[in-house]
């Protein structure tokens, strides 16, 4: 969000394009935040304004996405990762993402 010009230009036109709808997982903003409050990434922004400035839609994690996760291989490792997969299916989005181990999963995935 602080860099967009790091997106590859498919993803960064599909983010860009005001056509197409937009979501934040907070599985994603929570991971950021515990992150940065370990020291192990630095932000220097708000990240829920940011998600708001951007006019993202924020997309909440649910029981049934929570209870999805049991359901899932353990082809990934990462709680976080595997939450993505679960909202994508349950919610029918594709994540934007550098992680190419989320590919292994049956998600729709455009390369960041």
């Amino acid at each position: 969000m602080s860099d967009p010009a790091r997106l590859r230009a498919e993803a960064r036109a599909a983010v860009e394009d005001r056509s197409n709808w937009v979501g934040v997982s907070s599985a994603s903003v929570w991971e950021l935040a515990i992150k940065s409050a370990q020291g192990k990434l630095r932000i220097d922004f708000d990240l829920r304004a940011a998600v708001e400035s951007a006019a993202f839609a924020s997309i909440p994690v649910t029981v049934e996405h929570a209870a999805a996760v049991a359901e899932l291989p353990l082809l990934h490792r990462d709680p976080f990762d595997r939450m993505l997969v679960v909202q994508a299916r349950i919610e029918g989005l594709t994540i934007v993402t550098r992680d190419i181990e989320i590919e292994q999963y049956d998600v729709p995935v455009l390369a960041a």
